[in-house]
């Protein structure tokens, strides 16, 4: 047995082993969390808090906008509302205008037109400074939410040490290619296995920015350390969800999530734009998650656990996959035994999802490993080398901006 071979047998074995055991608790942590969940949303609420959403909009299809707004406009929530719309700088403002005339009637509307791009970040401060409800709901504008959201959100807020609460998260366009399929069942892994686990201990690590909610109070304390993300010296825009649950946990807050408060979002239906995206979100969970390393000596085990099930085990199946290529390439002989972990591991995780969502399509999900060993590895192993970039690769970035728009 060659030194390729043993390094590539020992590293997947290390990581199938380390893998096992953090999914056996993370699904077993998730299955609690959701079953409380049920038993929790039986009661009644009372004296409703006043709710602010935000949706900040750049470019902006007119009809993906259009939805989002009728489902906000059509929340079933006896609390008070107020939306507040942000155009970011479009280029596309009429579609803004128009909705802006459409619902000109309803006093719950305000659109608020910036004159240039300034980032997804301070559109959103734009909107709290003229706000002034007890809640704060941030959406994207390509989400829409089903009726009872705001209501959902809003009565697990009645805990006052809970600072910020998600929802679950769906594609919207899951049936447009294999890729979008792909995705909403990423989503549903996410939520209901990832953040559902980390929920049960009120210390969700991002609560997602398509629909999030905020304690008015604790958001307002947190907002310049929000607004002036720096790393290494340059300012930090994107991943800003995650670096306001973050800022959330540090001051002391829960963090929690709601499986039947169901928003469904529009995900990207082309791989070039997908891994955009994906590149954008790594380098945020890697900076993000070593602000918050601070946080786990004082939170259940199972928060070491879950950083370290994610961040090691991609670092031993990036070592199992470079000596198992090394030994095909060097050697000729095919590496068997890292495949077979790999492909045994990835059928054992679909068909316990398959299970669990009672959905049988999960069981394609396997095919996920192919995009996460070829595509997603490689992305990730790039984004770490350039945390210090900050392009958003999509679009400018409001980095630069030298004035806040609050001011």
């Amino acid at each position: 047995m060659t030194l390729l071979e043993t390094t590539g047998i020992a590293a997947v074995s290390l990581y199938g082993l380390l893998s096992t055991a953090y999914r056996s608790v993370q699904v077993l942590h998730s299955r609690r969390a959701l079953e409380s969940e049920t038993s929790e949303l039986l009661d009644e609420a009372s004296d409703l808090p006043s709710v602010d959403i935000i949706v900040p909009s750049f470019n902006e299809k007119p009809h993906v906008l259009s939805d989002c707004l009728a489902s906000i406009s059509n929340q079933d929530y006896p609390g008070v509302l107020r939306f507040y719309v942000v155009d970011d700088g479009s280029r596309n403002r009429d579609a803004v205008v128009a909705q802006q005339t459409l619902y000109a009637s309803d006093p719950r509307f305000e659109f608020i037109m910036l004159p240039r791009n300034v980032g997804k970040r301070k559109a959103q401060i734009a909107a709290i400074s003229q706000s002034s409800g007890d809640l704060i709901l941030n959406v994207d504008s390509d989400t829409t939410l089903a009726p009872d959201v705001v209501y959902k959100l809003a009565k697990k807020m009645r805990n006052p040490t809970v600072g910020a609460v998600m929802g679950q998260l769906i594609a919207s366009n899951q049936t447009d290619t294999w890729l979008t399929r792909l995705i909403d069942m990423e989503y549903w892994l996410a939520c209901n296995e990832e953040r559902a686990a980390q929920g049960r201990f009120g210390a969700v690590m991002c609560c997602c920015g398509p629909c999030a909610m905020y304690r008015r109070s604790s958001f307002l304390m947190l907002l310049d350390q929000y607004e002036t993300q720096l790393y290494r010296g340059k300012p930090s825009d994107f991943g800003e969800d995650r670096h306001l649950t973050i800022l959330m946990l540090s001051a002391g807050f829960r963090t929690e999530y709601v499986p039947s408060a169901i928003a469904a979002t529009v995900v990207p239906d082309e791989m070039g734009a997908y891994l955009r995206q994906q590149l954008r979100w790594a380098r945020s969970t890697f900076r993000d998650t070593l602000l918050g390393l601070h946080l786990l000596p004082g939170m259940n085990w199972y928060l070491t656990l879950d950083v370290i099930g994610q961040n090691a085990g991609l670092l031993l199946l990036g070592l199992s996959l470079l000596a198992g290529l090394a030994q095909f390439a060097l050697t000729g002989s095919v590496p068997w035994w890292v495949i077979a972990t790999i492909g045994s591991m990835s059928l054992i995780r679909c068909a316990v999802a398959a299970y669990r969502a009672r959905q049988i399509r999960f069981l394609a999900f396997s095919l996920h490993t192919l995009v996460n060993i070829f595509l997603l590895f490689p992305l990730k192993a790039y984004a770490l080398c350039t945390l210090s970039n900050s392009d958003w690769l999509s679009r400018g970035s409001g980095a630069n901006v030298s004035v806040a728009v609050r001011k």
